[in-house]
């Protein structure tokens, strides 16, 4: 952090008095953003910073609950990041745009990847930082690219800024405001992926993911991803969505259980049980014979208690 940086930080008047958690990682650069918010406490009590009480991929710091700032805010890139923090007590936001914004109810994902000597990058930030502060939905992560390289490469991107909308649409270079709340609310909410729903379930609002998909009559796009989660609290979730599916939408369920069996011999030991008991849930005769073919390869004892009772649970349902 150079003098000039630290005399732009000691002069800053917020209009609040901003809380920024810093995100706790196993990351290499998580001691570079840790250092970084050791100085800036030295320099000024402006921002009260606070430690690791949300998980996180890369380090960063939180300036909301949605909103997460992977990069050091140097050089050019200060100034906006001490506005994107004004703007979280006061949105620099007009009438229009936050009228818009309030009729967003479908969560979205915004990735904005940055790098320090860009010369439109500091203009992107001034642009998103108020719309993801004026809207909770607006879940946005603003990248570094060049601190972690390996995430850039991930997301294939070549240049900065780049901005990416639920992992699908993307704009290189400068883009309006206006444009950006355009593409959120005119994109089909059912297009929702698996980290955006994962984010909805962490937020508790199961129910609202099984509301949308019964009112549309179609499952989110990334649904099925949520019961084949790695993480067993994921998976957990979306089982309060299925069983409600279950009792509400035989069709939607129909198309569930055909996702569930196509994939089950890809799955490892936990995932299988758990779309054994989603089947037992969802499935029709036709799945409890699927399933009766499976016992007879199954060699795990868990998987084989949990045929015999999603069988069973068929066949209660069935029998009633």
């Amino acid at each position: 952090m150079d003098n000039t940086t630290k005399e732009r930080i000691k002069s800053w008047t917020p209009l609040g008095r901003p809380i920024l958690d810093i995100a706790e990682t196993e990351h290499t650069e998580q001691k570079r953003f840790e250092t970084f918010a050791g100085q800036w406490q030295e320099i000024s009590d402006s921002i009260s910073w606070t430690t690791g009480s949300q998980p996180a991929d890369l380090p960063g710091f939180f300036l909301k609950n949605n909103i997460l700032y992977s990069a050091l805010p140097l050089e050019r890139e200060l100034s906006p990041f001490l506005k994107g923090l004004d703007a979280l007590d006061e949105p620099a936001l007009d009438d229009g745009l936050l009228k818009t914004l309030s009729n967003l109810e479908t969560p979205c994902r915004m990735t904005l990847y940055i790098a320090l000597q860009c010369p439109h990058c500091p203009g992107m930030v001034e642009q998103l930082l108020p719309l993801a502060a004026a809207c909770e939905n607006i879940h946005l992560h603003i990248i570094d690219g060049s601190l972690f390289p390996e995430k850039a490469q991930e997301d294939k991107v070549m240049s900065a800024p780049c901005l990416i909308l639920n992992d699908e649409t993307r704009w290189t270079g400068a883009v309006a405001q206006e444009e950006i709340v355009d593409m959120i609310l005119n994109k089909e909410s059912m297009d929702l992926d698996t980290k955006a729903l994962k984010t909805i379930l962490e937020d508790g609002r199961a129910a609202w993911i099984t509301e949308r998909m019964l009112a549309s009559n179609q499952l989110f796009k990334g649904f099925s991803g949520l019961l084949l989660h790695e993480t067993w609290s994921v998976r957990l979730g979306a089982m309060v969505v299925v069983e409600a599916l279950a009792e509400k939408s035989p069709k939607l369920c129909t198309e569930l259980e055909k996702t569930l069996i196509d994939v089950f011999s890809t799955k490892d030991v936990p995932v299988q049980g758990d779309i054994l008991y989603a089947l037992g849930e969802i499935g029709t005769p036709d799945t409890r014979d699927w399933i009766e073919a499976q016992q007879e390869t199954l060699t795990h004892e868990d998987l084989k208690d949990a045929a015999a009772d999603a069988i069973q649970s068929i066949e209660d349902r069935y029998s009633a």
